[in-house]
C-alpha cells in the first residue's frame, strides 16, 4: 500500500495515514440536514470525499464509509409547517433528492446513511452521562447544555481563542446558561413538534449531539477519518470532540479533514444571503461530469469560485480528454523507447494523489500525458484508467478513426523534424500523411490525425 499523508485540521500539519486496523480506513462524512435540494457547497463536499475515497480504494484500502442524514431540526420543522407538510414527509422526500444529485455527479453511495432519529435513545443515553459526570446540567430553561468549562481541551480543533469568542457571545448572552458558550444537548418541545421521552421531559436533541453518538454506536469509539465542509470546523466539529471524549475518553478521529469554502463574488456562497445554486439548477446547463471535473480542478482544502466562465472552461478541458480518448485507439501500443516516459506521468500521477489528495495537480499530469499520447498517437489505455481513478470517463468512447501504424510512425517523424527545425524533412512527411489519406493538424496537446 501507498503511503498516502493527510493533513490533519487537528494538529494543522500533515501526516502519514495510519489506519487502526491494517488495510482499512473507517471515514465518517458529515451528511445534509434534509429539508431542501442540495446546493453546490454541498456538491463541493461530497465529490470532494468520494474522489478520496475513490483514492484510497485505489491505493489499497477497505474503506468503511458512514455519512448520516439530519432529520430532525428546527429548518426542517420551519420547512413543514411553511408547506403544510409531514415532516417525515418532507425528510424523506429530500433524502431521494440527495441520492438524485449525487448520482448525477458520480459519487459512490455509502456503506450506511443512518438517520438521526433513529438514534434518539444512544444521544439520551449519552446526555445523561455527561449530566452524571457534571459535565452538562439542566437549564433554568429546561434545555440540557453541555458546560465547555468542565471540558478539558475545548477548542483544540478550530484553535480559536475562546476568551475572545466568550466576549463575543455574552452580547446575547442567554441567562440559563453558565458560560454564554454552553451548547445546547436537548431542548424541550414546543406545541405539535416532534417529540420523544427523557429524563429531561418530552423534546428533542440538538444537532451537535447526533454526529457523535452515530459514530460510536456504528463505528467504535474511535475512527480513522472524520471529514466535513470547512464551516463545520466550528462549532459541529468541535461540540462532537467534547461530547464524545468527555464521555469515552478516546479521541473521536485520528484525522479531521475539512474541505474549503465555494465562493460567488469573492463571498461564501450561503443559503441565509441568498448567494447560492442548486445542483438541480447547475444540472439543468451541464452535465454532471463536467460539474464534478470542475470541483476536482481546485484542491480540496482551497476556496472555489463558482461562475459559469469556470464550468465553461472546465467543461472544455475535459472534452479535450475525451477527444483523446477517441482520436488514439486503445489498443494503439506504446512504443518502447517511450515506455519510460509515460511511467514517468503515471507515478506523477499517484504520487500528487498520494501528496494529502492532490487531485488537481493530478489532474495537471493527466492533461500532460493526453499530450504525450497525442504526440505518439498510443497510450489512451492509460489515461482512461487514470482518470477512472477519479471518477471521470463514463461516457461511453468510441475511437473515431483506425490509424494505420505507418501512418502514426511518419507523424512522429514528422514531430521529431519539426523540433530539429528540418521543415524540409517536416514538409516531405505531411505530404506523405495526406497521400496517405489522413491530415495532421499540431495543437497545445500534440498533433491530431484525421482522415482526409
Amino acid at each position: 500500500m501507498r503511503p498516502i499523508h493527510i493533513t490533519n485540521s487537528l494538529s494543522q500539519k500533515k501526516e502519514l495515514l495510519q489506519p487502526l486496523e491494517k488495510g482499512k480506513v473507517s471515514l465518517y462524512i458529515c451528511g445534509v440536514t434534509v429539508y431542501d435540494h442540495c446546493h453546490i457547497g454541498h456538491a463541493r463536499a461530497y465529490v470532494a470525499f468520494d474522489t478520496i475515497k475513490r483514492v484510497l480504494t485505489h491505493f489499497g484500502y477497505n474503506v468503511n464509509h458512514v455519512q448520516n442524514f439530519t432529520d430532525i431540526d428546527d429548518k426542517i420543522i420551519n420547512r413543514a409547517n411553511e408547506t403544510n407538510t409531514p415532516w417525515k414527509t418532507l425528510t424523506e422526500t429530500f433524502i431521494g433528492s440527495y441520492f438524485e444529485d449525487m448520482d448525477a455527479l458520480g459519487v459512490i453511495r455509502a456503506n450506511q446513511y443512518p438517520l438521526a432519529t433513529a438514534f434518539i435513545p444512544q444521544m439520551i443515553a449519552l446526555i445523561q452521562d455527561l449530566i452524571d459526570k457534571n459535565i452538562a446540567y439542566v437549564g433554568s430553561d429546561s434545555n440540557v447544555y453541555f458546560s465547555i468549562d468542565n471540558c478539558p481541551n475545548y477548542g483544540k480543533l478550530s484553535h480559536r481563542n475562546l476568551d475572545d469568542q466568550e466576549s463575543g457571545a455574552r452580547v446575547n448572552v442567554v441567562s440559563a446558561k453558565k458560560n454564554p458558550m454552553d451548547f445546547v444537548l436537548w431542548k424541550p418541545a414546543k406545541p405539535d413538534e416532534p417529540a420523544w421521552d427523557s429524563p429531561w421531559g418530552s423534546g428533542r436533541p440538538g444537532w451537535h449531539t447526533e454526529c457523535a453518538v452515530m459514530v460510536h454506536d456504528v463505528m467504535g469509539h474511535t475512527i480513522d477519518i472524520h471529514g466535513g465542509g470547512e464551516d463545520l470546523k466550528f462549532p459541529h466539529h468541535e461540540n462532537e470532540i467534547a461530547q464524545a471524549e468527555c464521555c469515552s475518553n478516546n479521541a473521536l478521529a485520528n484525522i479531521w479533514m475539512h474541505n474549503g469554502f465555494v465562493q460567488i463574488d469573492s463571498e461564501k456562497m450561503s443559503k441565509s444571503t441568498g448567494n447560492f445554486f442548486t445542483i438541480k439548477d447547475v444540472l439543468q446547463e451541464v452535465e454532471g461530469e463536467t460539474l464534478r471535473f470542475f470541483l476536482q480542478k481546485v484542491h480540496y482544502r482551497s476556496p472555489i469560485h463558482f461562475s459559469k466562465e469556470g464550468i465553461q472552461e472546465a467543461g472544455q478541458a475535459l472534452e479535450r480528454l475525451y477527444n483523446t480518448l477517441r482520436n488514439v485507439p486503445m489498443n494503439q501500443q506504446i512504443p518502447k523507447n517511450q515506455i519510460p516516459e509515460f511511467n514517468a506521468l503515471e507515478e506523477a500521477f499517484l504520487t500528487a494523489l498520494a501528496d494529502d489528495f492532490n487531485i488537481s495537480g493530478a489532474l495537471g499530469h493527466l492533461f500532460d500525458m493526453s499530450r504525450l499520447i497525442n504526440t505518439h498517437q498510443a497510450g489512451s489505455e492509460r489515461l482512461f484508467n487514470l482518470g477512472q481513478i477519479l471518477g471521470l470517463f463514463t461516457k461511453p468512447i468510441q475511437s473515431t478513426v483506425s490509424i494505420p501504424k505507418n501512418v502514426t510512425q511518419m507523424a512522429q517523424d514528422r514531430q521529431s523534424a519539426r523540433a530539429a527545425k528540418d521543415f524540409a524533412k517536416s514538409d516531405e512527411l505531411r505530404d506523405q500523411i495526406l497521400a496517405s489519406g489522413f491530415q495532421i493538424k499540431d495543437t497545445p496537446d500534440g498533433f491530431k490525425l484525421t482522415p482526409s
